[in-house]
């Protein structure tokens, strides 16, 4: 007689992607650290590092000797997500560790029809990985470029968050950046949305900060974050211990940032799967 009990599939984990095309405006800060954040409040967390530099990999404390398979890897099919990912010193945040070898990776994929879905095809095979079926977040730390790389990360994500630093061309490539979210959203990943833009590196001492943060906030509306990250020397200094912020000094005004933002990108996300 055939079995009509039903089985139970796999959830997948809400995956995000923390992608601006300029340098220096402080996404991998925020994956590590709202990684931690969402870890802490009893989030499962894999961190993606899908930037060749793998600063990412060396905040969370993952020497270059030690990353013996990568995204790299992953992206050129030979690993799976599950096997590239690693512990790291925070309960419940894993890391799938990057190389300069991915320098190379568009080369090695761009002839495949699969191209852009390479990521997409990783993350849905994880959630049939016994060690990685109850992960709730996945967060991508894009290159800062508008790269295949970044399209794989886009075609992969339910949503982008966007860190936008608080200075003067702050919103210079931004409408570019936004454009490449529509064009995904149209060819590639329909589901796609922009989950919030985090404005960084604010500095309540200056008067430009705030004009910038009012200018933002005039052109995006509700989708900038409530929480504005300070720059904070203890969050800069973080990364040369291989520590998130929140592990080297969670009392810095940048540590109780990055868990208010946690709170409010759980907030959006049960808003955003309500409306799906």
């Amino acid at each position: 007689m055939t079995d009509l009990t039903p089985v139970a599939l796999p959830r997948r984990p809400r995956v995000l992607a923390l992608a601006n095309q300029k340098g220096g405006v402080g996404k991998t800060t925020t994956a590590i650290n709202l990684g931690t954040a969402l870890a802490a409040t009893g989030e499962k967390v894999l961190i993606v590092d899908l930037d060749p530099q793998g600063n990412a990999s060396t905040g969370l404390g993952i020497d270059r000797k030690s990353r013996k398979s990568s995204t790299y890897d992953v992206l050129c099919g030979d690993v799976g997500l599950g096997q590239a990912m690693q512990e790291t010193a925070v309960p419940g945040l894993f890391l799938a560790p990057s190389t300069l070898d991915l320098l190379g990776v568009e080369l090695e994929i761009a002839s495949s029809k699969d191209r852009a879905h390479r990521l997409k095809h990783a993350i849905d095979e994880l959630m049939y990985d016994q060690r990685c079926s109850d992960l709730t977040y996945v967060l991508i730390d894009c290159p800062p470029s508008l790269s295949l790389i970044t399209i794989n990360a886009m075609t992969a994500s339910d949503a982008v968050l966007v860190p936008l630093q608080c200075e003067f061309f702050a919103l210079e490539g931004l409408s570019q950046l936004l454009k490449t979210v529509e064009q995904v959203r149209a060819g590639l990943n329909p589901r796609l949305a922009i989950q919030g833009v985090v404005l960084t590196m604010y500095d309540a001492r200056n008067n430009l900060s705030g004009q910038v943060m009012a200018d933002v906030r005039e052109f995006l509306g509700d989708k900038v974050y409530e929480t504005v990250i300070p720059r904070n020397v203890r969050i800069s200094e973080a990364p040369s211990y291989g520590k998130p912020a929140l592990l080297y000094d969670l009392r810095c005004s940048g540590s109780q940032a990055y868990l208010r933002l946690a709170s409010e990108v759980i907030k959006r996300e049960r808003a955003l799967r309500a409306a799906a």
